[in-house]
C-alpha cells in the first residue's frame, strides 16, 4: 500500500539547519517595491500577509523594517467605517479572514484599542446564519473556516457573548464526519486544513469532547509520508503549510507525539530557500511569506528552542495569548 503513496525525495544538499537571517531578510524585503507587478496583483492578501510576515518575524525575536506604529495605523485605515469589518487593503470589501489578521496583529502589538472594538463585533456578529454557521462577508458564502475565524476574533476581543455560541458549535458539529474529520461544509470531504478550523473552533470553546480525539488523531497521522512530509489528504503530495495544519490540531488533541517529529523536522528544513530565505510548500520551489510562517510554527511545535512557543490554537506567541488572559482548551 506504501508504493501507491504520492511522496517526493528530499534532496541530499537540502539546508539541515535554521537559516534565521535569510529569513528575516526575505520577510522584510517582501513586497516592499509597490510598482512589482506581484505586488499590485496581491491586493487581495495584503492583511494575510502582514500577519503571516509580521508573526513570522515575532517567533524568531526579530523586527520588522517597518515602524510598528506604521503597521497599526494600517490597519486602522482598512477598517470599513460602516460595517466595522476589515479588509485585506485599503479600497477592498471587508471579510472575516482578513478581520482576524487585523485584529491577530493588533494584539500582539498590545493595540486592540486603536481601532473600533465594537464595529468589528457587529460585524462578526452580522455575519452569523441562522443555522449558526458563519459567512465570509456579506456575498454570503459558508464555510468552516469563517466559523473558526469568527469565533477566534471574538475570542481576542473577549467577546465571544455577542453571538449564539450554541447554534455556532451545533453548526461546527454537523461539519464532522465518520473518520472523525472536518469538511468545509456538512457532508464536505475531509481535510487538514479544515480539521484544524473545526479543532480549533472547539478548542476556543472549549468543546473538544465533541471529537474522538484518537481516531481523528490516526486519520492526521496517516498523513504523514516516506519523505516526513505531512499532506492535506490521501494520495496528494506532502506540503510544509499542512505541517502546521497537522500537527497543530494534534497538539490541541494531545497527540503530537504520534508522528515521526525528526524525519518531518527534516523535511520542513529541506524546503527553505538557501538564497534567499523563506519557506516553500516543497523542496526547490518559490519561498513565499504563508509557507515560511506555517513552516517555522512547525519547527515551534517540535521544540525547535531558538523559534518562541507558537500556540497551536491561535498561531501566534504563546507569551502573546498569555497576556491576553487567554485559554484555549488543549487535552493532554
Amino acid at each position: 500500500m506504501a508504493k501507491l503513496m504520492k511522496d517526493i525525495e528530499v534532496p541530499s544538499d537540502a539546508p539541515k539547519e535554521i537559516l534565521f537571517e535569510k529569513h528575516v531578510q526575505f520577510i522584510n524585503e517582501y513586497g516592499k517595491d509597490e510598482d512589482n507587478f506581484e505586488y499590485g496583483m496581491t491586493d487581495y492578501l495584503r492583511l494575510s500577509g502582514m500577519y503571516w510576515g509580521l508573526t513570522a518575524l515575532e517567533l524568531i525575536n526579530a523586527q520588522p523594517s517597518q515602524c510598528k506604529d506604521n503597521i497599526i495605523d494600517y490597519v486602522k485605515k482598512c477598517q470599513d467605517t460602516n460595517s466595522g469589518g476589515i479588509s485585506a487593503c485599503t479600497g477592498h470589501d471587508p471579510h472575516i479572514l482578513h478581520t482576524l489578521c487585523g485584529i491577530q496583529i493588533l494584539a500582539m502589538y498590545d493595540r486592540v484599542d486603536a481601532i473600533d472594538v465594537e464595529g468589528v463585533v457587529k460585524y462578526v456578529k452580522s455575519l452569523q446564519q441562522p443555522d449558526g454557521s458563519f459567512s465570509g462577508d456579506k456575498w454570503g458564502e459558508i464555510d468552516l473556516r469563517f466559523s473558526f475565524c469568527s469565533v477566534m476574533t471574538l475570542s481576542l476581543l473577549n467577546r465571544l457573548d455577542a453571538i449564539d455560541l450554541e447554534k455556532a458549535i451545533e453548526y461546527v458539529e454537523k461539519c464532522k464526519n465518520f473518520d472523525e474529520g472536518f469538511g468545509s461544509r456538512p457532508q464536505s470531504e475531509s481535510h487538514a486544513g479544515l480539521i484544524f478550523c473545526g479543532v480549533g473552533f472547539l478548542s476556543l470553546v472549549n468543546r473538544l469532547d465533541i471529537i474522538n480525539r484518537d481516531s481523528l488523531a490516526w486519520w492526521l497521522c496517516e498523513r504523514q509520508l516516506p519523505s516526513g512530509g505531512l499532506c492535506g489528504r490521501p494520495e496528494k503530495l506532502p506540503d510544509v503549510c499542512y505541517s502546521w495544519w497537522v500537527l497543530s490540531s494534534l497538539a490541541m488533541l494531545g497527540r503530537l507525539h504520534w508522528v515521526d517529529g525528526d524525519s518531518l523536522k527534516t523535511f520542513i528544513l529541506a524546503c527553505q530557500d538557501a538564497e534567499i530565505g523563506g519557506f516553500t510548500d516543497r523542496p526547490g520551489n518559490v519561498p513565499d511569506p504563508f509557507h515560511t510562517i506555517f513552516g517555522l510554527a512547525a519547527l515551534s511545535l517540535l521544540g525547535e528552542k531558538h523559534i518562541q512557543q507558537v500556540n497551536p490554537t491561535y498561531c501566534m506567541p504563546q507569551s502573546v495569548i498569555e497576556r491576553l488572559g487567554l485559554k484555549p482548551q488543549i487535552l493532554t
